[in-house]
């Protein structure tokens, strides 16, 4: 049986991990921590540690996962490259799986981009749209990142070169080589993302709508199960979904 933690149990997203952990009979909740518990205090309680928190606490609780040998589930998302650097270094000493989106759905439509980049990205106008809550603060989203990264590779393209976030000032015709990206937040949107592929005379479009916390939550902990006593590395969604 492994024995879960919970980084921000309090939150939404906390609250909803600890009903998923609940509800999934092959894993049991050793502790909850939030702002002013000490998870320095909490290792012998756990096996693996879920955390969807923000950079700057999630980057804290590695610290003691790599020093305490715990594995670790990191959904946290608006990372910088030096942050992201510091995870792909965490990984040499602990296992982590890794994922701006631990949904199913997501991580089947993220195969399925793949598939449509190699055989119609080429000759495509290339749109990814997102939409969110009103209280998320990072944008373009990291599903949508991770989304523009995957079609990106399919194409031999980095997307550090072919991104465009927004066209303000913009009067050039369309690049067929750009990746754009429009965030929309507002409400009370759970996660919404579309990849268009827009050719002459038709268009394909691949939509993943969530309309629950809980499809992360359950994702996250099926996650954390995989993961247990798997050797140190850095995984993927991809990676526990067989995909």
């Amino acid at each position: 049986m492994t024995r879960i933690a919970i980084n921000g149990s309090k939150g939404k997203m906390g609250q909803t991990l600890i009903e998923a952990v609940n509800l999934n009979e092959n894993v049991d909740l050793g502790v909850g921590l939030d702002k002013g518990d000490s998870l320095n205090n909490s290792l012998e309680d756990f096996d693996v540690l879920i955390d969807f928190s923000r950079p700057d606490a999630t980057l804290n609780a590695l610290s003691i996962c790599v020093s305490s040998g715990k594995a670790m589930v990191i959904g946290t998302t608006g990372f910088s490259d030096d942050e992201l650097e510091v995870i792909n270094q965490a990984s040499k000493d602990i296992p982590i799986v890794f994922a701006p989106n631990m949904s199913i759905g997501v991580n089947l439509s993220l195969k399925l981009l793949e598939t449509s980049a190699k055989v119609i990205g080429q000759d495509s106008s290339i749109e990814i749209i997102e939409a969110h809550h009103r209280y998320k603060v990072d944008s373009p989203s990291g599903t949508a990142l991770k989304m523009g990264e995957v079609v990106a590779n399919a194409l031999g393209r980095d997307l550090a070169d072919c991104a465009i976030y927004g066209r303000e000032g913009i009067d050039e015709p369309r690049d067929l080589n750009l990746i754009g990206f429009s965030s929309i937040r507002g409400g009370d949107v759970v996660g919404e993302h579309t990849v268009v592929f827009f050719m002459e005379g038709e268009r394909v479009e691949i939509t993943h709508k969530a309309s629950s916390r809980m499809i992360y939550a359950n994702g996250a902990v099926r996650a954390a199960n995989w993961l247990h006593n798997k050797p140190n590395g850095l995984y993927s969604m991809q990676d526990v979904l067989e995909l």
